[in-house]
């Protein structure tokens, strides 16, 4: 089973991929909602384990991105720390399957982790195709277009624009691009910021105007030329 942890409490996500690991799974991590977003838009998993409370984009947030923009059907269990019903409902609501109360037990999170994948029956594809005004991103394809004119990237220059789109038109910090190309194994130089400039000079110097826009010392974002800044 492969599973998607998004928590940003570096001790409960100790303790999950010490649990995990050892029982096979395969296990990826963000600690905030922006990198969960980009982990789900590059990577297929059977569960993904959602933390209500992160950084930048919450979980409920995040859950409702999965359902809506991605057309995601993965199952997503909730983590809170929040046991009202109007918390659960809300939870519920956003597009979630399951809710575990923190704190939990590890034994009652893996049987439910397998009765959701069990339920899912590895039928919880995304319509992979992402669109944001006049761009279009078919990743299965490896084949993006911009007023209907052919964009050829590299490896990385298609990641940063499926983070991007999976995004929009939200900002992506940096981080968030960081790990969905390198994971944990961040450059120490600033390689980012070179991806992002041969990424513009496919996407948006042919054109009259720009989608791609820096957000000085957060990250970077999608918009369209008429939309405010």
């Amino acid at each position: 089973m492969r599973i998607l942890i998004v928590e940003d409490n570096p001790d409960i996500l100790a303790n999950l991929y010490g649990f995990l690991e050892p029982k096979g799974y395969a296990v990826d991590s963000a600690r905030n909602g922006y990198g969960g977003l980009a982990l789900a838009s590059e990577n297929n998993y059977d569960v993904i384990i959602l933390d209500v409370m992160l950084p930048g984009l919450s979980g409920l947030e995040l859950c409702q991105k999965l359902r809506t923009d991605l057309s995601s059907a993965t199952p997503v269990l909730m983590l809170t720390a929040r046991d009202s019903l109007q918390d659960k409902v809300l939870g519920f609501d956003s597009g979630a399957d399951d809710y575990l109360v923190k704190p939990f037990s590890l034994v009652e999170l893996d049987v439910r982790l397998k009765a959701l994948a069990r339920r899912a029956g590895g039928q919880h594809a995304f319509s992979r195709v992402l669109r944001f005004g006049p761009l279009v991103f078919d990743p299965d394809q490896q084949q993006a277009s911009r007023d209907g004119v052919r964009i050829v990237l590299t490896k990385t220059g298609y990641i940063l624009l499926r983070c991007l789109m999976a995004a929009a038109p939200r900002i992506v910090p940096r981080e968030a691009l960081e790990q969905a190309v390198w994971g944990e194994d961040r450059p120490e130089s600033d390689a980012l910021r070179t991806h992002i400039h041969a990424l513009r000079q496919a996407v948006d110097k042919p054109f009259a105007s720009p989608l791609i826009h820096t957000i000085a010392g957060v990250g970077y974002k999608l918009a369209m030329p008429d939309a405010p800044g």
